[in-house]
């Protein structure tokens, strides 16, 4: 790809002969600051120029502080503008008329030059506005006084700092060179040399936008940049290089099709506007799409980024200060991992038993490496020994973060966030350590796979099928090791008059370095006993399993020495905390689980950490490894008493999540009757200083919540369980955490069914086919709306009784079938208005609009959209006011009334995008787009559309088919028949997978291009 484009040195204006030619390159002005002339006046801060602003990137206008001041006529505000772009220097009265009027000057211009210079000189001061040598000129700015110069010092700055590989900062400062423009430049300026001006201003503008955009695909932003090439290359249809950013663009999302539509489109485009083909670059990128050339998949190679400013991960785990022995297998793996500095990538597998000290092996290896990975290094615990492994599609999300990439640019599927993170470390030298990972195929697609790169990996299986890896397998320490290590936890004192007693405690751990430092931090923290004593304690076999010396289980006979040490206030937290599904645990959360304050918790759970039976995840948050949570749960079935506790232990869990969430559904959603029908039980939950508040705590705890409510699925807890997903439902509206939703849900409805309540099954089967609709599987969510409007009779739960049909007639309007949703939601209305649900009914009156403008009524439509949108204002329920604007803006297009259609839109969109609604966000975008094609704006209608598919939307693959029909019908509309074409193709393929009814319109669009 070629690099970002320069801008040269702003050439001088002739200042010869008082009719000169402006000059007409797209260079822009020198920057102010590097104009000759006296020491201005104004750069201390103090005199006439001191708060004088001017701005040309747009009006042309005056500023002192705050304050607008006059500019005065057209004419007055051209010579100002004249000026200003000269920089300092004086321009002659001739030069001046022949800026305003060229060849056909008035017979006074001369008159009305000073005329025009002495009002510009009452406004700003004299010795701002000076006359000299016949002349006039602009002196004594301030540096930033003038936006052209403070765009041009960022242009500077944006490629020093990309010369330099800080791709980031130079993004930055591109960002903030282009958002000084307000407008065209020099809007409204009338004059030959405004217009030259004007033309070249408005050339470097696209110039840094080119380059901003280039430096967007090098960072692989490769879905927003597709989007707004879209609409460049409308608005610009014969600029080459803007065309080839598209298709590389496109291709690098997936869109292969498009990105060689594009090239068609492209090359008819110069036949028949210019007659000629297109340049070389934009061949050759079709050629190398066409052969999928491997160069492309991935951003270039660029120069790491300075330490300042580029993000580099520093994820190692603290390694032990006492670590002993191994010293072949550090020397071994040292030398793999520093041979990848600057080669190829290196990966070493670590395999053992449970407890036989991988991890602390492979930290401290990785510690002692760091020198060979200077752009930092990434960790995560991968789980692979419990009963969920920790998914590859979310670890990927986390190491994108953790490298520096927005939220906004993290795909959705597993296959683009592998392929993003490869890009990402592209040219970078950096360490991963995935620990405990269940087996090779959880591994490959968190492998770095570029050079300078390096993956050090754990587990508890030996990875022979993990290709190229180096494998490496760790047994027992030997008994001198063993022993190092003991006498170094201990003290050499207290082991050198006890070595026979130390070498039984040694040998008791089995050599295995987990027990062994238990044991000796047992022994280090109570200086009362001797070695001889924890030997005994050791020797005595009803303390230690008999399995100590056989795989497994000499892990649990490990732990049974840090159990047996604790004190009764932590040994029932030790148990009680292992019975709790999910990755880790809050201190709130775990409070919940001991029935304690969090003050005392906070005391236990640190106690457990310093005992190594517990590890620290973050502040705040705990973790148990995975043997030991089950060993855990071992000893809670044989010690917790009563056995009941283990169960209220639970119970107290769930309702602190659910009494939580609740809180978090009221701030989201006040006056919603949700809340009031929801199970309670008795804990109070957190409270939240704000909405953000809230929702930052869903989402944080989302992993943890969904396994919480999946566990309980069952007895006692089955409708708090189901009660506890309906409160959380903001987790699969948002796309967050939708899969996950979705497995916790159908979950809930099998274990209510099996329990035989209906009650819990219909709110549960109401809550999978919100699931279902928003991911466009209509025909599934359909089945289960009707499951639970049986069960809504049977239960007369008037939640469901409401929200069933509700479902139903949203199903109904996105199908197509407009009388069936009448049907069902006059139904709905009538049992929200039943059970005082004023939000409910605000949803229903918005979806029956929807459906009924179909149908003709589109006056009554309007009018229900409105009573809705009425309804949250007056509630304050700003998300579901949104989606009220949502429905109005959609019936106000139906009945041709765009401009109110697109207030609505663009109102709620933002407000989308400002409470983290993402797919929301996105199905707005749709509809924005579709009131900028009847308006016969067809390159806005393509930018959101585009916008509508790198967010995503309510409706999953059908949205996205009606999403990428859009687009195309916008691209035929800006003679991008190839692209329309490729875009419609794949629409179709969508729409013929699911059997959906558009494909038929889909087909007719098709069928003209197919003899084109």
């Amino acid at each position: 790809m070629d690099g970002v484009p320069r801008v040269p040195e702003q050439r001088r204006p002739d200042t010869g002969a008082a009719h000169s030619e402006p000059s007409t390159q797209p260079e822009p002005p020198a920057r102010p600051d590097a104009a000759a002339g006296p020491e201005p006046s104004g750069a201390d801060g103090q005199g006439p120029a001191a708060g004088l602003r001017f701005f040309v990137l747009g009006p042309v206008r005056a500023r002192r502080g705050e304050e607008e001041l006059p500019s005065g006529s057209p004419q007055q505000r051209a010579l100002l503008a004249a000026l200003l772009l000269r920089e300092g220097r004086t321009a002659t009265a001739a030069e001046l008329i022949d800026a305003l009027w060229g060849d056909e000057p008035p017979q006074q211009a001369l008159a009305a030059i000073r005329t025009y210079a002495s009002r510009l000189r009452k406004v700003l001061d004299a010795s701002v506005l000076v006359s000299e040598s016949g002349g006039y000129a602009v002196r004594g700015l301030a540096d930033g006084a003038l936006d052209l110069g403070v765009a041009q010092g960022l242009a500077a700055e944006a490629d020093k700092a990309r010369t330099g590989g800080a791709l980031s900062r130079a993004r930055e400062a591109l960002d903030r060179a282009l958002s000084l423009w307000e407008g065209e430049a020099l809007a409204g300026v009338p004059g030959p040399y405004a217009d030259t001006q004007r033309v070249r201003l408005e050339e470097w503008r696209l110039q840094l936008l080119q380059s901003r955009l280039d430096m967007d695909l090098e960072q692989g932003c490769h879905a927003e940049a597709v989007s707004e090439l879209t609409a460049l290359t409308a608005a610009h249809p014969l600029r080459e290089r803007l065309r080839e950013l598209l298709m590389l663009a496109l291709y690098r999302s997936g869109r292969q099709a498009e990105a060689l539509a594009v090239y068609a489109d492209t090359r008819r485009l110069l036949a028949e506007e210019l007659g000629v083909d297109p340049q070389p670059g934009l061949r050759e990128l079709q050629e190398r799409i066409l052969r999928a050339d491997p160069g492309l998949a991935e951003p270039s190679a660029s120069a790491p980024e300075p330490s300042a400013v580029r993000v580099r991960p520093a994820q190692l785990p603290a390694t032990v200060p006492d670590f002993t022995g191994r010293a072949a297998f550090v020397r071994d793996l040292g030398e793999t991992l520093s041979s990848a500095g600057g080669r190829v990538m290196a990966v070493s597998a670590l395999a053992g038993i449970g407890g036989v000290g991988k991890t602390t092996l492979a930290v401290h290896v990785a510690h002692r490496a760091r020198a060979s990975f200077p752009d930092g290094q990434l960790y995560v615990d991968l789980q692979g020994a419990g009963p969920r492994a920790a998914d590859p599609e979310t670890v990927l999300g986390s190491f994108l973060r953790a490298l520096g990439t927005a939220d906004s640019a993290i795909p959705d599927t597993l296959e683009e966030r592998a392929a993003l993170y490869r890009s990402v470390l592209d040219g970078r030298r950096v360490l991963v350590l995935l620990d405990n990972a269940r087996d090779a195929a959880q591994v490959r697609p968190l492998l770095p796979g570029t050079e300078g790169c390096a993956a050090l990996v754990t587990s508890r299986v030996r990875m022979v099928d993990l290709a190229g890896a180096h494998l490496v397998d760790l047994d027992v320490m030997s008994p001198d090791e063993a022993l190092a290590l003991f006498t170094r936890i201990v003290g050499e004192e207290r082991v050198g008059s006890e070595r026979k007693a130390a070498l039984d405690v040694v040998a008791a751990c089995g050599f295995l370095p987990l027990a062994i430092r238990i044991a000796a931090s047992r022994l280090a923290s109570r200086r009362t006993w001797t070695v001889s004593v924890l030997a005994a304690k050791l020797a005595d076999e009803r303390r230690r399993l008999d399995e100590l010396q056989a795989g497994d289980l000499a892990v649990k006979a490990t732990f049974e020495l840090g159990y047996g040490a604790l004190d009764e206030a932590q040994a029932r937290a030790f148990r009680l905390l292992g019975l709790a599904d999910g990755p880790d645990i809050s201190l709130a959360a775990a409070a919940a689980v001991l029935d304690l304050d969090v003050e005392e918790t906070e005391d236990l759970l640190e106690s457990l950490v310093d005992t190594s039976l517990l590890e620290s995840a973050a502040p705040g948050r705990y973790r148990f490894h995975d043997l030991v949570r089950l060993y855990a749960r071992a000893c809670a079935e044989r010690d917790e008493w009563p056995p009941s506790e283990r169960e209220a232990a639970l119970s107290r869990v769930l309702d602190f999540y659910l009494a939580t969430a609740a809180r978090v559904y009221a701030i989201e959603r006040p006056g919603d009757r949700t809340v009031a029908h929801l199970e309670h039980g008795g804990q109070q939950g957190l409270e939240f200083a704000d909405a953000s508040q809230a929702l930052d705590w869903l989402h944080a705890e989302a992993d943890c919540l969904l396994a919480c409510a999946q566990q309980s699925l069952k007895g006692a807890t089955l409708r708090r369980a189901v009660d506890l997903l309906l409160a959380a439902k903001d987790l699969a509206e948002s796309g967050a955490s939708s899969r996950r939703y979705e497995t916790a849900t159908l979950a809930a409805c099998d274990a209510a069914r099996a329990a035989g309540d209906a009650h819990a099954e219909g709110r549960a089967r109401v809550t999978l086919t919100q699931v279902l609709s928003n991911a466009g599987r209509f025909e599934s969510a359909e089945v289960e709306a009707r499951r639970a409007m049986t069960l809504a009779e049977a239960s007369r739960d008037p939640w469901t009784t409401g929200n069933a049909p509700n479902e139903l007639g949203i199903i109904a309007n996105c199908t197509n079938r407009y009388a069936d949703g009448e049907f069902h939601l006059m139904k709905a209305i009538e049992a929200f208005r039943a059970d005082g649900n004023r939000p409910g009914e605000a949803s229903a009156l918005c979806n029956l609009s929807r459906v009924l403008a179909p149908m003709g009524h589109l006056s009554r439509a309007v009018e229900l959209a409105r009573e809705g949108t009425e309804i949250y204002d007056e509630l304050g329920l700003i998300v579901r006011l949104a989606n009220a604007r949502y429905a109005l803006g959609i019936v106000l297009t139906q009945s041709g009334r765009l401009a109110e259609a697109m207030d609505e839109l663009t109102e709620a969109v933002q407000t989308f995008a400002e409470n983290r609604q993402r797919l929301w966000e996105g199905t707005t975008h749709f509809r924005i787009a579709q009131v900028h094609l009847l308006a016969r704006r067809p390159a806005q209608a393509a930018q959101h559309a585009e916008q509508a598919l790198a967010t995503g939307c309510i409706g999953g693959d059908w949205m996205r088919g009606n999403a990428l029909t859009l687009l195309g019908k916008s691209l035929i509309a800006l003679g991008q028949s190839d692209r329309a074409r490729a875009c419609w193709q794949e629409a179709l393929a969508i729409y013929d997978a699911s059997a959906a009814p558009e494909a038929e319109e889909v087909r007719g669009l098709l069928a003209p291009l197919a003899t084109a």
